[in-house]
């Protein structure tokens, strides 16, 4: 698997440092109030679970399993609910979704307005990684993070949660793939 990134772009000592900003950043904004951190799996397994320990306050976890890439490199544009939240009560409740990478925006937009219809207090993003040069011009100025660990450049990257094909989740960093594996040179 090494010998197919191209380059790191953060170590797993920089993934700590970046999880540990957040989640300091995120007790103090919901100090005192009632939070549920919804994981969009696959991929944000990792990070959440770092994420969720580096928060210092109560906090309620769930997750829901959506895709719009199939197994290839681009959004499909399609979103589709694979798994949906556990719990049916988030009525008056501060959602705050959890994502490994805003890419194009539009799943995260979709998540917004399904969890939306539910009447949440509140509906945040936290994303690890933001990919702004990717995202649908369309949503440019709608889909914007509330907490982002780092803006990254338009490239495939996997690592840390992020995969291609469902491999390479378990790299301790995040990595940029060599074109070369997903057929782009």
């Amino acid at each position: 698997m090494e010998n197919d990134i191209k380059e790191i772009l953060f170590s797993q000592a920089q993934l700590k440092e970046i999880v540990e900003k957040l989640g300091d950043r995120i007790s103090k904004d919901y100090e005192g109030k009632e939070l549920i951190l919804v994981s969009v799996l696959k991929g944000s397994v990792v990070f959440m679970g770092d994420l969720m320990r580096a928060i210092k306050i109560p906090c309620y976890i769930d997750f829901m399993s959506v895709s719009s890439y199939g197994s290839g490199t681009k959004s499909s544009g399609v979103v589709k609910i694979i798994k949906d939240l556990d719990t049916n009560v988030i009525e008056g409740k501060n959602l705050l979704i959890v994502e490994d990478i805003l890419d194009s925006g539009r799943t995260l937009n979709y998540l917004e307005y399904y969890l939306g219809a539910r009447n949440p207090e509140s509906i945040k993003i936290c994303t690890l990684l933001d990919k702004p040069d990717r995202r649908d011009p369309a949503l440019k100025d709608k889909i914007i993070p509330d907490y982002s660990g780092a803006v990254i450049p338009d490239a495939f990257v996997v690592g840390y949660g992020l995969d291609y094909n469902e491999k390479y989740r378990n790299l301790p960093y995040v990595g940029i793939l060599k074109p070369s594996v997903y057929g782009a040179e």
